[in-house]
């Protein structure tokens, strides 16, 4: 199983899962010709996505949707609540509703060779979930946008092969910076996004022997910097109450406007 971010942020998101025989895109966030982009770095076609997961209804999430879609006739996945915003929203960027699946966190389903668990997550959208996805005894998760995290979280990301994880701001560079203040506090907020050091303790709380790599994302472009990220992250799992220390794991950032490295489970 394959696992790689085609773009991270908070301007556009798009991330790749895959066995040899079913490819899956979770969010589809940047402009189709991205997409396409990304899918022929790694040797494949639109026409070989066999479904298209969707976190959550914003157009960060979404925005590539409807010419995709329009264009391959992919199933998409998503939970009642996001498929009412999505249908709701009119616009281009709205697909035809034939192509929807309707999916329940908490209840796994089965695309071709891949098992699919959707997860509850806080954040200020309509139904929002993330994703962890098996085949063959290994798991990868992909778990972004998220204000707050707690035992059911730790417990639905225990066990993984590898995680791509929102670390989305830095606290200091948000207060200070130039966003009003009721945005400062909706990404502050339970139901907005994790701060670098919150993604560094949840890591902590889920970090086991067989994790291979750690891919933090979703970063802020206005209130983040990757290497911030990256050393905020490794300092949390240093100073933890666990066992391990951040050089026992390869942490890498998500690009934001290019495909990352391949991660192989």
């Amino acid at each position: 199983m394959r696992l790689c971010s085609i773009a991270s942020g908070s301007s556009g998101n798009c991330t790749y899962v895959g066995s040899d025989a079913t490819h899956l895109l979770i969010d589809v966030g940047i402009s189709g010709k991205r997409i396409e982009a990304g899918l022929q770095e790694l040797g494949l076609t639109g026409a070989e996505v066999d479904g298209i997961l969707i976190t959550h209804e914003h157009s960060d999430h979404i925005a590539g949707l409807g010419v995709f879609c329009r264009k391959y006739d992919v199933p998409i996945y998503a939970t009642k609540g996001t498929i009412q915003a999505i249908l709701h929203s009119g616009g281009k960027n709205t697909p035809d509703a034939a192509l929807f699946q309707e999916i329940q966190a908490d209840k796994k389903l089965t695309i071709k060779d891949l098992t699919v668990s959707p997860m509850r997550i806080s954040h200020d959208a309509a139904e929002p979930v993330a994703y962890r996805i098996g085949y063959e005894g290994k798991r990868v998760g992909i778990c972004t946008d998220l204000g707050v995290y707690n035992d059911y979280t730790v417990e639905c990301l225990k066990g993984l092969d590898a995680i791509l994880l929102e670390a989305n701001h830095d606290v200091n560079m948000l207060q200070v910076g130039p966003y009003p203040y009721y945005l400062k506090q909706r990404i502050l907020g339970d139901k907005g996004h994790l701060s670098n050091e919150n993604s560094g303790r949840l890591i902590n709380r889920i970090l086991h022997d067989r994790l291979k790599t750690v891919v933090l994302g979703h970063l802020s472009k206005e209130n983040n910097l990757p290497q911030l990220a990256y050393e905020a992250v490794r300092l949390e799992i240093t100073l933890g109450e666990g066992p391990y220390k951040a050089d026992d794991f390869p942490i890498q950032v998500a690009k934001r406007s290019e495909i990352s490295p391949v991660i192989e489970v």
